[in-house]
């Protein structure tokens, strides 16, 4: 006889029986399933459907028609010698040559020829403090110091006046060094002031309140070009006479300005999303209000923000290019004045390449680092 019980029917096997059968029926999960291979994973995810397989198929058409192109005339038939515009016209490619022979003015902008290595060192001092910054164990007061020493350094090269270097004025100042620069003092300079505003945004005082909250709507409320057109056009206006200005300080002022009334509302939204029992715990331990901040709410506040602070970071680096309006020649402008020469303007799209290939390293640096370090601190969060 089969079924459930075949052979003994006294009460004890059956009890055993039903004990077991769970046991049974319950079966360990299988293998997991191998990867798709390629043939298998194409079916699956470009022509799962009909319309999805037109999209594919009118993607590859394009990749077809666009990319073999690109690469003829960006790299096999390129021109990569140094020889002047004819050459380039000659070969029909690109004519990297110019990236060549004009690389100084398109890195240097004004700056004196004979003097080009002083910014040549202040760009590599400021990408040394840079890549040294971003390594967790250098966080510490030496760090600071060492930025502070940093920053004196660059302005002495870039001024010079002292120890037989040439004066050179801020007017001259151009290319890379400048958009450095700019990009560098305006994100250390925005950054404390927008906590400021962001806390005073938050503030029980109604004062405070209010003059925060009418500052960052109204600097949001602008464009960027409206803002360095202010400070650098009809600032001086107001000034008494005989009383001037740099230029450079007037634009840079303009960028902290602007990118510390966008840097608060990032950082007011991570104020936000700490739970209030944060500040009533703190309260209860009898810290005063900036122990308060400093300790508890702010680090957790700024973890929680990272994304769109780094966000408004590279629109800080990139925004460095519309300084060309009062008359400085950051990286984008001195690649145009590269290209000012007649024998040289047919190929601008090489020159403005290789500039967007240097916003682009900066950029991506700093989304990437970006992601590592909201991975890094969010540590204590993972499960």
């Amino acid at each position: 006889m089969t079924g459930k019980y075949p052979h003994d029917y006294s009460p004890d096997a059956i009890a055993a029986a039903d004990v077991q059968e769970p046991s049974r029926a319950a079966s360990p999960p299988g293998p997991p399933r191998p990867p798709l291979k390629l043939l298998g994973w194409a079916r699956e995810n470009l022509f799962a459907t009909i319309p999805n397989s037109l999209l594919t198929l009118l993607a590859l058409w394009l990749l077809w028609e666009i990319v073999p192109p690109l690469i003829s005339w960006g790299l096999l038939n390129a021109t990569w010698r140094t020889g002047g515009a004819a050459t380039c016209r000659e070969t029909g490619g690109a004519c990297w040559s110019l990236v060549t022979e004009r690389h100084r003015l398109m890195l240097f902008g004004l700056y004196p020829y004979d003097q080009h290595w002083r910014p040549l060192l202040a760009t590599a001092l400021v990408i040394g403090l840079l890549a040294t910054s971003t390594v967790r164990r250098f966080w510490r007061m030496e760090l600071l110091l060492a930025w502070g020493a940093g920053f004196a350094a660059m302005a002495g090269l870039m001024w010079g006046g002292f120890l037989g270097l040439p004066y050179v004025e801020t007017a001259q100042w151009g290319g890379l060094p400048l958009t450095l620069a700019l990009a560098v003092l305006g994100i250390v300079l925005a950054f404390p002031f927008s906590i400021l505003l962001a806390l005073g945004r938050r503030s029980n005082l109604p004062a405070i309140r209010a003059l925060s909250v009418g500052y960052i709507e109204l600097v949001r409320g602008l464009p960027l070009v409206s803002v360095l057109f202010m400070a650098s056009v009809m600032f001086p206006l107001f000034l008494p006479e005989g009383v001037t200005i740099d230029k450079l300080l007037r634009a840079l002022v303009g960028i902290v300005l602007f990118t510390a009334a966008y840097l608060a509302e990032a950082v007011r939204g991570g104020l936000q999303a700490i739970p209030r029992g944060q500040e009533e715990a703190a309260d209860a331990l009898g810290l005063s209000y900036w122990q308060k901040m400093r300790l508890i709410v702010l680090p957790q506040a700024l973890r929680l923000v990272i994304p769109p602070i780094v966000n408004q970071f590279i629109s800080c680096f990139k925004d460095t290019s519309l300084v060309t309006i009062v008359g400085l020649y950051d990286l984008l402008a001195a690649t145009k004045a590269a290209l000012a020469d007649p024998e040289w303007r047919p190929f601008f799209v090489e020159g403005y390449i290789s500039a967007a290939v240097v916003y682009w390293a900066f950029c991506f640096f700093m989304s990437r680092y970006s992601q590592w370090l909201e991975r890094e601190l969010a540590t204590g969060q993972r499960r």
